[in-house]
């Protein structure tokens, strides 16, 4: 049966900060406070992905894990000044779906287990996804912060792949030196690196889904390098991690890609995609879902007990929709580990968190699709835009295998923060020379691009 510390959070009861990750705490507040908004993103994140989460300081009982901190810090700096802190493209509906998610799953959970301790774990979470969100969402505003956001997680991936490679090579975690970090997993005779990361598998989901933003880095030709760089250590996060829905996740933002050429074509394929579901629901012996139990890439994987997660959970449907369910671990062995993010914001959040989790995740399909279509006129940033898709599915795949529960949901926040910056960015338009006098260029603009669009790419900016 799971411990009623770990739902509730955990974590020591009290501070545990060694001096080097004090000193980078400082050194990364500083940063935040004095370096222009354009590059603070870069300590940020670094911090972020770096620092353990196990490292926190502990005040009158609270916890502050060290990116709390950092995202109080950051949303400090973004609520003092007085102009140039509008988000990107306003406060938009994918803006509204995510805190309206992260309120629901605030409530539903408070109210499911009607205990304070719940309440004050759940409000930490909350804390950190609007405020991590936001504060993302105010940096990342225009396709030059993607870029330089892309490219400080691509020298993560890197950094990160030297400690987990290391790990595969003594068996011990650099990091654990740190404290408030747990010991390595081994699969048979290999070991399941880590790096910084809580657990060994949401290390491998960073990489994995990180990848096809990399390949989108290498089209900048200042970027080649780095993105070589990026890519291999992606590769070498997924594979050292030893396990099968990390490898997945990997495959499955490269089989986005290779959607590149159908991409005028995609309703056929989706529509197609449900179709196959549907006939294999029809003949094959067990449901559709049983498929995730013949899934063994490591040859140990715990593909079972995913299928079962995911059975029970469709048939004990009555008894989480509302407000959730915490009695799950009755279901069977070892049923308390939720490693299924669609199944655990549903059993801890109810049908309305699951619902708007869900929407989040078709917004920012949708949101990307039109943007790659008022852009038919490059195809660099259509690229981009695709890009930017097939780092979400990877999402979406991972998620049937995992939870994110550490550094990994500031990963998440993150895509979403560049998918928000990248689609409502105004986009600078090209005319051609036939096109007549400045002042009459906005009426050749195509009609599908919004008003405050049009006005801004007539001044030729991004």
């Amino acid at each position: 049966m799971e411990p009623l510390n770990i739902r509730f959070g955990g974590g020591v009861a009290d501070t545990l900060l060694h001096p080097l990750v004090a000193l980078a705490t400082i050194l990364a507040i500083i940063l935040i406070l004095c370096l222009r908004r354009k590059y603070v993103i870069a300590p940020l994140l670094l911090a972020f992905f770096f620092i353990p989460k196990g490292q926190v300081l502990v005040v009158a009982g609270e916890h502050f894990t060290i990116a709390r901190i950092l995202i109080l810090v950051g949303l400090a700096r973004w609520a003092r000044l007085r102009r140039s802190s509008t988000l990107t493209g306003g406060f938009n509906t994918l803006d509204w779906i995510f805190v309206l998610w992260a309120f629901s799953s605030w409530i539903v959970f408070s109210l499911q287990w009607m205990q304070m301790q719940a309440v004050v774990r759940s409000f930490s979470d909350l804390i950190d996804a609007i405020g991590g969100y936001l504060l993302l969402r105010f940096l990342i505003r225009d396709k030059a912060d993607v870029r330089l956001a892309v490219r400080v997680l691509a020298i993560t991936a890197f950094l990160m792949a030297g400690f987990m490679v290391h790990e595969q090579a003594t068996g011990g975690n650099a990091f654990a030196l740190l404290g408030g970090m747990p010991p390595p997993e081994m699969r048979g005779a290999h070991v399941r690196s880590q790096g910084a990361f809580e657990s060994f598998i949401t290390a491998g989901a960073f990489g994995a889904t990180l990848a096809p933003l990399l390949v989108w880095l290498w089209s900048d030709a200042r970027s080649k390098v780095l993105a070589v760089l990026g890519m291999l250590g992606a590769a070498a996060m997924t594979i050292t991690c030893n396990a099968s829905t990390t490898l997945i996740a990997f495959a499955a933002g490269f089989l986005a890609l290779a959607f590149w050429p159908l991409r005028n074509r995609m309703r056929i394929v989706r529509w197609g995609l449900v179709a196959a579901l549907i006939g294999l629901h029809m003949v094959m012996n067990g449901p559709v879902w049983s498929l995730i139990e013949k899934i063994d890439l490591t040859g140990s994987s715990s593909s079972y007990h995913r299928y079962k997660l995911v059975d029970n959970f469709i048939r004990h449907f009555g008894d989480w929709w509302l407000l959730g369910y915490k009695d799950y671990h009755k279901w069977g062995w070892d049923m308390w580990d939720l490693s299924n993010q669609y199944v655990a914001y549903g059993l801890t959040g109810g049908l309305l968190s699951l619902a708007l989790f869900i929407g989040l995740i078709a917004v920012s399909f949708a949101v990307l699709g039109k943007a790659r279509k008022r852009a038919a006129h490059d195809r660099r940033e259509q690229w981009l835009y695709w890009c930017l898709g097939a780092a979400m599915f990877s999402h979406v795949v991972a998620y049937f295998g995992i939870g994110y529960f550490d550094q990994m949901q500031f990963a998440w926040y993150a895509l979403l923060a560049l998918i928000a910056a990248a689609a409502f960015a105004p986009q600078r338009q090209s005319v051609p020379k036939s096109a007549g006098p400045l002042k009459h260029q906005s009426e050749r603009l195509p009609s599908a691009l919004p008003g405050p669009l049009v006005h801004s790419a007539s001044r030729g900016a991004f």
